[in-house]
């Protein structure tokens, strides 16, 4: 298929086009490149590529696509909530549009890139894809409204997809440390301590960012019945956890470290523990390949190999919010989050 991956310069994106490529597709990014200078190692070089805001896509822009893999997405709650209308613009309304100019221009498949956390605070019980969604932020809100407004669009020619990731792990081109594992894990690399900013009571659903991949990949090539208009937790059974629990995994993974709680001891309101049966139900050719602790044990190789330093981990290279806020700091991001003069930032990139 010849497949249009927005956020194709991201955390999952960056690690996705490979795999998309090695399955045979023809890949065409599209991304806005706010984190073009927050790399680890080899990146998605060779793609054809759009530099372009997802807010200003055409109809024009979509023609010749069999289908659209869309993670381009202000990633998190901290983003989230650093302005809640960004959220809504870039993760909503942006979205929605568009999957409508998407199916305008003929694309049948449309894979979303939800998110578990609308689950909210579900509490102790696994909750499947038909439960109550329980959103408590603004990025989670947005995820809720995109996947009921899209799945309106849905007919005999136009069919969405919802994909919703636990949350993700692993090493990336395009690393992230604002990961739950990831943070405790460089937490352990750069102090020695494993930091846990509350009770670690909370419930978190994790998936290595490979695995998201392949089973995007699976949902692309499977048959129109088996995914059309549906939702699936993407994540594997097993890897539900409470935070403390992936605490004590990182301190037995990172030599000499000790875990330290350092939040005030109220717990997270975001809790959920996730069933991910009908992904190994529907989709028999998705086969997960990691696990919290196996993970654990890449991702402070990573590290060591990286060379990743107290420095690095606490500026803005590795924690999305972090970035914005210096982008803007600087001047080069309007008060919209659209470039200013990126040509100057790229610049001053390569100079420094």
């Amino acid at each position: 298929m010849r497949v249009l991956v927005t956020g194709h310069h991201g955390y999952i994106g960056s690690v996705m086009v490979p795999i998309l490529r090695g399955r045979g597709h023809r890949v065409v990014g599209l991304d806005s490149y706010l984190f073009e200078d927050c790399g680890l190692g080899e990146d998605t070089k060779g793609t054809v590529s759009l530099r372009m805001d997802v807010r200003d896509v055409t109809e024009t822009s979509l023609r010749g696509f069999h289908a659209v893999i869309h993670l381009a997405a202000l990633c998190n709650d901290p983003l989230g909530d650093l302005n809640p209308s960004w959220t809504h613009d870039i993760n909503y309304q942006a979205s929605v549009r568009l999957a409508r100019l998407a199916k305008e221009a003929g694309i049948q498949r449309f894979l979303y890139a939800s998110s578990c956390s609308m689950y909210g605070a579900a509490g102790d019980d696994l909750v499947a894809e038909d439960a109550p969604l329980c959103p408590l932020t603004p990025y989670a809100i947005s995820k809720a409204r995109t996947e009921e407004d899209i799945a309106m669009l849905a007919d005999a020619s136009f069919s969405p997809v919802f994909l919703r990731n636990a949350t993700a792990y692993g090493i990336s081109p395009r690393l992230r440390v604002d990961l739950v594992l990831n943070n405790l894990t460089c937490w352990a690399h750069t102090t020695g301590r494993v930091r846990i900013l509350s009770d670690g009571t909370p419930w978190r659903p994790i998936v290595h960012v490979e695995d998201i991949a392949h089973a995007f990949v699976t949902a692309l090539e499977a048959p129109r019945e088996t995914i059309h208009n549906q939702a699936f937790n993407i994540g594997v059974e097993g890897e539900n956890y409470q935070v403390r629990d992936l605490a004590e995994i990182v301190r037995e993974t990172v030599p000499g470290c000790v875990v330290e709680y350092a939040g005030q001891g109220e717990p997270d309101l975001r809790s959920y523990r996730v069933d991910f049966s009908k992904l190994r139900r529907s989709l028999p050719a998705f086969q997960p390949r990691w696990d919290a602790r196996r993970g654990a044990h890449e991702v402070y190789s990573g590290l060591q190999l990286a060379g990743v330093t107290a420095e690095d981990f606490h500026g803005p290279r590795f924690v999305r919010v972090r970035q914005l806020r210096h982008l803007l700091r600087s001047g080069f991001l309007d008060d919209s989050l659209r470039w200013k003069d990126q040509g100057r930032w790229r610049d001053q990139e390569c100079a420094s």
